[in-house]
């Protein structure tokens, strides 16, 4: 047979017979006179077995494990262990299409923010009524980069603390309020005098579970300095103001 027609009689290209004569894979037969491969009945079935353990699942370098070993005792070992592989994605899966449904099942539908958890989705949901403002959104932003850069425990402290922040009428009055005061400070200097109301404002937002030490709340940190530079000056003097307010109240 010459390679076109082996790899049709397998059923695979003669670019996938080339490739697996140059990972050593299938053995090359010998030239005739004429230059021509001639591929007898021996690379058929090689080429079979290999197509049937790729189709498997099983990497070339997992392959030629396999075919190294005439006796074929490894293939059970090789392909109990794909098997488990196989289903760990097949479980990991299930779990990444439960958390899809739930989701896209959740009240209020995605956020602009999302996809994130499906307990943010709903706080978020809550504050629909402060779409028109700039310091809302930012800050939902915020909480939504967060949720995805914690560890799980962190994670799960801040969402029940955004929970505590806008969990109830009066929190989110309150959380009006303040980004209110907030979004007035975009034109303004930093040493305006609606500075400090706005920093008392959000700081009384904050509930204490979000940092509970005080040694969290460094000024100098490089996240929050970029937080600092997606704002105003004199927004970013209150947030600011707000982490000092907090600090002295944990000391």
């Amino acid at each position: 047979m010459r390679i076109g027609e082996l790899a049709a009689v397998v059923g695979v290209t003669t670019r996938a017979v080339r490739h697996y004569h140059h990972l050593g894979l299938l053995p090359e037969p010998e030239r005739r006179a004429n230059g021509y491969r001639e591929y007898g009945l021996r690379h058929a079935v090689v080429l079979a077995r290999i197509r049937r353990l790729t189709e498997l699942g099983l990497g070339l370098a997992e392959v030629r494990d396999v075919l190294a070993d005439d006796a074929g005792k490894d293939l059970v070992e090789v392909l109990t262990e794909l098997d488990e592989d196989l289903a760990r994605q097949e479980a990991a899966l299930r779990e990444r299409r439960a958390r899809l449904r739930t989701l896209l099942d959740a009240e209020g539908g995605m956020p602009a923010e999302g996809p994130v958890s499906p307990e943010l989705a709903t706080l978020f949901a809550g504050t629909s009524h402060l779409s028109d403002s700039p310091m809302a959104a930012k800050d939902r932003e915020i909480i939504a980069f967060l949720e995805t850069a914690m560890p799980a425990e962190d994670r799960e402290r801040m969402v029940a603390s955004v929970g505590e922040a806008l969990g109830s009428p009066r929190a989110m009055e309150r959380a009006a309020e303040a980004y209110a005061l907030l979004d007035a400070l975009t034109d303004a200097e930093p040493d305006d005098p609606r500075v400090e109301e706005a920093a008392v404002a959000l700081a009384g937002c904050i509930p204490p579970g979000l940092f509970p030490e005080a040694g969290e709340l460094d000024p100098d940190d490089g996240f929050l300095r970029a937080i600092y530079d997606d704002l105003a000056p004199a927004q970013a003097e209150a947030v600011r103001g707000t982490l000092r307010i907090l600090t002295e109240e944990r000391r």
